[in-house]
């Protein structure tokens, strides 16, 4: 198949723990989960029934959840969007629990389910790692586990975790993600450990949906402050479903502000903007920008690097309607770039011949 376009960010949906992740589960937590009565660790984030969670055409008509039968995302993602390969994300709760020990070995779980259901019945499939960011030291060990798979091309994170990507103890991961050529992939959700607003708990969840680009700039500025791309320059972080169009305005005030306070950073040696043209990607969907061609290409302008956007239709989430997932008004010389050549750039583990 020639290659048209690589889908950087499509969700696959784990039915339950009982019904689908046991069997990949260690003894222990096996023993825990049937006695306990665990299941459907589902991120509130994304709840299934959720119009936002799940388009009409893409939901089961069992009433599972959406994602969970990989012929309907076959059908989906490529038959119907025209991908010619796609990254799997899997977004569950085990990014989220509390106890660290659980969490890696769900996280274990995903990943071998993943790989044991989904890649290997479709060599066009390729998938992030899930790591339990709870214990650092327990990601690494996860990352090393599935390093030598190279069906596995990044590593998955919330933008909402316990504290923020950039402090020190995260750095280890970081090492292992610079050396094993794994991007960091960090998609919407979050552990509930805080608030999501800066303010305060909101009412609604349409509120939550719409904050999360704040969680995404406050993750962008602790990466580059703390100087994570002084230290691991070669580190590549992916933005996923963060939205587009309030990069521009971001980066021209991190850029005004760092000059009037780099004292406090010595370390951040060039402007803001340039690093995340450099290191940070982002996924077109949702693509968030004005309806008119002009606007459009004002804001791919004004941030600066064509080499920054990936193409994603994010499956089965509903973003758009119909079956063309490429943002309408996009310049045309941008469009084969995110649908093939930034994705390669990107993600250097995503052989397609493999």
């Amino acid at each position: 198949m020639a290659v048209t376009r690589i889908d950087c960010d499509i969700h696959p949906a784990v039915g339950g723990t009982r019904t689908t992740l046991l069997p990949y589960l260690s003894d222990h937590w096996k023993e825990q989960v049937v006695s306990r009565a665990i299941d459907g660790l589902d991120l509130t984030s994304y709840p299934p029934s959720m119009p936002l969670s799940g388009r009409a055409d893409w939901r089961l008509a069992n009433g599972g959840k959406p994602g969970s039968d990989l012929a309907m995302v076959q059908k989906g993602a490529f038959d119907q969007l025209g991908a010619s390969h796609a990254i799997l994300n899997v977004l569950y709760g085990a990014q989220a629990v509390f106890d660290s020990y659980m969490a890696a070995d769900f996280c274990r779980a995903i990943n071998d389910w993943i790989a044991a259901e989904w890649l290997s019945r479709d060599p066009r499939l390729r998938a992030s790692i899930v790591v339990p960011m709870q214990a650092p030291d327990l990601a690494m060990e996860e990352i090393e586990r599935r390093a030598s798979d190279s069906r596995f091309v990044s590593i998955l994170v919330l933008a909402q975790g316990e504290t923020l990507l950039g402090r020190r103890h995260f750095w280890p991961v970081y090492q292992l993600a610079e050396k094993y050529k794994l991007p960091l992939a960090i998609h919407a959700g979050t552990q509930y450990r805080q608030a999501p607003s800066s303010a305060g708990w909101p009412s609604h969840r349409y509120e939550y949906y719409f904050v999360e680009a704040q969680a995404f700039q406050a993750q962008i500025l602790s990466l580059i402050y703390e100087g994570v791309f002084g230290k691991y320059p070669g580190l590549k972080v992916v933005l996923m479903e963060s939205g587009v169009s309030w990069l521009p305005a971001f980066m021209w005030r991190a850029n005004k502000t760092w000059r009037g306070v780099r004292v406090e950073v010595p370390w951040v040696e060039r402007e803001p903007a340039s690093i995340i043209r450099e290191n940070f990607r982002v996924t077109m969907q949702p693509f968030d920008a004005p309806g008119d061609a002009k606007s459009v290409e004002e804001i791919i302008d004004q941030i600066g690097s064509e080499k920054m956007f990936l193409f994603a239709s994010d499956y089965p989430h509903w973003q758009f309607d119909g079956d063309d997932p490429i943002p309408p008004n996009l310049p045309k010389s941008i469009i084969e770039k995110m649908c093939v050549d930034n994705p390669l750039e990107t993600f250097p583990r995503l052989r397609l011949d493999a």
